[in-house]
């Protein structure tokens, strides 16, 4: 039997730069992500700002795994990566990330991630 989760790996392109330098923008883009995924942090999330222009990583974990961003202002673009080890549906990365960020286009690369026994794992390798 395979078990499987689901790796979101995001880029957000024509971001508004203020949005990418400011935390509580970026405390607003968690929370949004957390409340309408369902998803379950196990602690505080972690933030890291670098000086001017202001890029910012963050990171969570959770309960499901990871989520994490890294803004760049001075190209207007966001990185996001969100892993769920359970299946679950996906978020509307477009349309949120227009939202929160001001992004003008969005590139969305789903994963699926298998967890089996080796014998498994090796036959998935041939």
């Amino acid at each position: 039997m395979h078990h499987t989760g689901r790796e979101w790996v995001v880029e957000a392109y024509g971001c508004d730069p203020v949005r990418l330098a400011d935390p509580a923008s970026l405390h607003a883009l968690f929370g949004a992500i957390v409340h309408e995924l369902s998803l379950h942090p196990v602690g505080e999330p972690v933030w890291h700002q670098f000086p001017a222009p202001g890029g910012i990583t963050g990171m969570l974990m959770l309960a499901e795994s990871h989520l994490t961003v890294h803004t760049f202002p001075e190209h207007a673009s966001a990185c996001l990566n969100l892993f769920c080890c359970t299946p679950r549906a996906a978020w509307n990365w477009e349309a949120r990330l227009a939202a929160l960020l001001g992004a003008q286009a969005v590139r969305v690369r789903e994963l699926a991630r298998e967890y089996v026994s080796l014998p498994a794992a090796l036959e998935a390798v041939r």
